[in-house]
């Protein structure tokens, strides 16, 4: 497992998610084409989302057999189904209901209106199981070898609902638990855990925009990932960082090539 990252700066958000959007169409084919299927964590928030609607709107889209594809989700808001704060019902509007997924291969987090009600716990406990059932004898842990895990990095560095302090990123044991207390809205939630975002193959950790750049100088300079949860984000094949330039501006130079788009 490497714990380097590799980071990409591209000039301004837009051009992040488009080159975002054609770096995981390649992957996705390179997947299916290697294995047959490929496996994706999605992430909410303006970037996660900026990124499913890139891919939208890509020409290229095509060349992926969506019907192949597995798609789980990296941390939700536990809230009603079709609530519009939900990271599912934005993702559906941004991408998923443009194409043509097979809908036992979506794995949305659990509803507050769902099977467990409103318990997050139980409802943590159910989406560790669902994550362990798909897992093969070949994975890592008990999830499955995702082979892109997406992340939103929060202006505090939080990733999923991973925020500094809070219990949840200290989990060393479950794949995913219920979070209280939230400093953003909602206050509860449900979220994969370092353990289970470690289990990937490939972490993406996506930051645009002036309020990311202290979170990403924090995380990519050595910070511990109890206060700093996105360095604690890692891949064990590779951890990709994908930037545009403000959320960039104070990274020291040395981190990231001059010359990058």
């Amino acid at each position: 497992m490497t714990r380097t990252p590799q980071l990409v700066v591209h000039r301004d958000k837009e051009l992040m998610a488009e080159a975002a959007a054609a770096r995981l169409i390649t992957h996705v084919v390179d997947a299916q084409a290697a294995r047959g299927h490929a496996s994706l964590v999605l992430t909410g928030g303006r970037n996660g989302n900026g990124l499913l609607a890139a891919l939208a709107a890509s020409p290229a889209r095509d060349a992926v057999d969506w019907r192949r594809v597995d798609l789980w989700w990296g941390d939700e808001r536990f809230l009603p189904e079709g609530d519009p704060e939900r990271n599912v019902t934005q993702a559906r509007a941004a991408l998923l209901d443009a194409v043509p997924l097979d809908p036992d291969r979506v794995h949305p987090m659990p509803a507050s209106d769902g099977p467990w009600g409103n318990d997050p716990e139980a409802a943590a406990e159910a989406y560790a199981a669902e994550l362990a059932a798909a897992a093969g004898h070949h994975d890592h842990g008990q999830v499955p070898d995702f082979d892109v895990l997406m992340l939103g990095v929060g202006p505090d560095t939080h990733v999923a609902s991973l925020f500094p302090e809070l219990p949840a990123v200290r989990e060393t044991e479950r794949t995913v638990v219920a979070v209280h207390g939230a400093p953003k809205p909602p206050p509860t939630r449900i979220t994969l855990t370092l353990p289970a975002i470690r289990a990937a193959r490939e972490v993406w950790l996506l930051a645009a925009g002036e309020d990311k750049a202290n979170a990403a100088a924090i995380a990519l300079s050595g910070a511990g990932e109890i206060q700093a949860p996105a360095a604690g984000a890692y891949g064990w094949s590779r951890t990709l960082w994908l930037l545009d330039g403000a959320a960039a501006s104070q990274l020291p130079r040395e981190l990231y090539p001059q010359a990058s788009a």
